[in-house]
């Protein structure tokens, strides 16, 4: 039988995702893109914002239309989503069989078996299970880089946040699990492991009684075969000196963090529950900057938090424009039901929201600009994902360690696909609207 299986949302949901693939896999099924041809269909959810949760809806109510037609015999929801409206799926969507909790993705099998037989149920765990199947992940990053989930859940309980509702309270995944995994991943072929969880600067402080991000990197370094690890959703408060040494010592360690601060005025992260002021944020930053020059800073910000003044706002411009973020993700406030955040009174209005995200995007984009002049003339280890067309012209796509994306023209017998999943030199030249560098390959790496 074939399963057409829909991922949504963050790349932690990503790796449940493989997870649950890895399992079909094991069973015989056979993975389809075809939603025509699909027996099963599966669709793990996400509602962490608005958009994401009308994404998830609109998804489920197109795939309902295969099963109603009667080419899909099975419709599973999974994720987020279905953890937060479990009864409310089934009942409103009477296409959809099975309605899997975020703790409960382990249990794919008895679903499907579940709802083959006919039956429609929700299947959930404690909020606070750790599912740890035994089955290798079904990788569906393109073999070049996989997600590694370390953590689930997150203790925070900031104020506009579902996650801890949703996801349960933070636990790390055993350390002696991460490492056979990765092993498991190195000889698969991935290159670069890529540390995801809502919180990977705590990893290890409810297992190990000491924050253990420091020791794991220093074990996943010796796994032969893994050219660069890289570390997602650091909070900034969370990072120690420790974990700036393994950086500064440890050469597959990318130079790279994501920290998602947020906001940067002191009235807003307050209301927010953020454990930071904006100059313990200038702080960790020139800290960082002191310690590793080269390092590549990413944030997330929140644009219309209820109460954010035009003032408050220009603040948090003006800390972007200062620290000079490589990258920022802006979203806007989106309500959700159940958050403290969401009682609020002071809600700002939506057309407000989106006038101050347009302005942080330009912002954003210029300091991506700025960014990517930095590496004219210089020569970047790229690891090489495909080759594709920009414009009339074919080129190899790839990235380099502070996650840039770069380009180099195709030639066939020498810069081609053989070089896929490979790390090449390559001298940058110039760039696209600040969104890709281009250069010329310089040489192979050897791997």
């Amino acid at each position: 039988m074939k399963i057409l299986f829909i991922s949504l949302g963050c790349d932690k949901n990503l790796v449940d995702t493989e997870v649950m693939l890895g399992m079909l896999a094991s069973r015989g099924y056979e993975m389809t893109n075809d939603e025509q041809e699909a027996d099963i269909i599966v669709i793990n959810t996400c509602c962490f914002i608005h958009d994401a949760k009308e994404e998830s809806i609109q998804n489920i109510l197109e795939m309902a239309e295969y099963k109603k037609n009667g080419s899909a015999k099975a419709l599973i929801v999974t994720g987020c989503m279905a953890e937060r409206y479990r009864q409310e799926i089934l009942d409103e969507i009477p296409e959809v069989d099975e309605v899997l909790g975020t703790t409960a993705y382990d249990r794919i099998l008895d679903a499907v078996d579940a709802a083959l037989a006919g039956q429609h149920e929700v299947m959930t765990a404690d909020l606070d299970a750790l599912p740890l199947p035994e089955t290798k992940r079904l990788v569906t990053t393109g073999g070049h880089f996989a997600y590694l989930k370390i953590a689930e859940g997150c203790d925070k309980h900031c104020t506009y946040c579902i996650i801890p509702k949703i996801r349960g309270n933070f636990r790390s995944v055993p350390m002696e699990r991460l490492l056979k995994e990765a092993q498991d991943l190195a000889e698969q072929g991935v290159k670069e492991l890529i540390l995801v969880a809502q919180e990977t600067t705590l990893y290890g402080k409810d297992l190990y009684g000491e924050k253990s991000l420091p020791k794991l990197l220093r074990e996943l370094c010796k796994i032969s075969g893994i050219r660069w690890i890289r570390i997602l959703y650091c909070y900034p408060e969370e990072i120690t000196d420790e974990l700036i040494q393994v950086m500064k010592e440890e050469s597959k360690i990318c130079h790279y963090l994501d920290l998602p601060i947020q906001h940067a005025n002191d009235t807003i992260l307050k209301r927010m529950g953020r454990r930071t002021s904006k100059q313990e944020l200038i702080d960790i930053v020139q800290k960082l900057r002191k310690e590793i020059p080269d390092i590549c800073l990413r944030t997330t910000l929140i644009t219309g938090f209820p109460g954010e003044t035009q003032e408050e706002f220009e603040t948090t411009c003006a800390f972007a424009k200062e620290v000079g973020f490589a990258q920022i993700h802006v979203f806007k406030y989106s309500r959700r039901q159940g958050t403290v955040a969401d009682a609020m009174t002071d809600q700002v209005d939506e057309q407000i929201k989106g006038k101050r995200s347009d302005a942080l995007l330009a912002i954003e984009a210029q300091l991506e600009k700025a960014y990517h002049d930095r590496f004219m003339g210089q020569t970047e280890k790229v690891l090489v994902e495909e080759a594709v067309m920009l414009g009339k012209e074919k080129y190899l796509i790839g990235y380099n360690e502070r996650y840039v994306r770069v380009a180099v023209p195709y030639e066939a017998g020498k810069c081609d696909e053989s070089l896929c999943n490979r790390l090449i030199d390559v001298h940058i030249e110039g760039d696209r609207d600040g969104e890709i560098l281009f250069g010329t390959m310089e040489k192979a790496c050897n791997l």
